[in-house]
């Protein structure tokens, strides 16, 4: 497993989809994942420190996990298939058994960034995936961060509907 931090978040320039960038601690390692606009909108907020008038749904699982003494120990990045990624969500319940919960990358991280537990990503899915190395190709990275240090959490913001 390596563990991974978000990068950022923005627009796919060629497609304009949403993506969430994770990168490791060394900033040597980058992985884009490409997430639905509602999701990549929850995490926009948290990092913001936007709180809502209402609960989200990430917001409401976490405050459900905490009502049944459990508390989500990571997430992990787990596969890719055919350009999908997968992931789990390690939940330790009061008794101290982990429940792994199948789950999207994007609603894993959502509840990452709320939980401020670690995203770790499985050395299968760094190999097979579409991932920058900076050791490998220093053009290829310096494009890819200065596409980084333009994306902007606040972009998503005009996704969201307020109820």
């Amino acid at each position: 497993m390596i563990q991974m931090q978000i990068g950022g978040l923005g627009f796919d320039p060629k497609n304009l989809s949403p993506l969430v960038l994770l990168k490791d601690q060394e900033e040597l390692n980058f992985l884009p994942i490409w997430i639905g606009i509602f999701e990549a909108a929850a995490i926009a907020m948290e990092l913001q420190n936007v709180t809502p008038p209402r609960p989200m749904t990430h917001d409401l699982i976490k405050e459900t996990i905490k009502a049944f003494d459990a508390k989500i120990e990571r997430v992990v990045i787990s596969d890719v298939k055919e350009g999908t990624f997968y992931a789990i969500i390690e939940i330790k319940d009061k008794a101290g058994k982990i429940i792994e919960l199948d789950s999207r990358p994007s609603d894993a991280i959502a509840l990452a960034v709320r939980t401020k537990c670690p995203i770790n990503v499985a050395e299968i899915v760094m190999m097979q995936a579409k991932l920058v190395n900076a050791e490998k190709d220093e053009e290829e990275t310096k494009k890819f961060k200065d596409f980084i240090n333009n994306m902007k959490p606040e972009d998503f913001t005009k996704y969201y509907k307020k109820d």
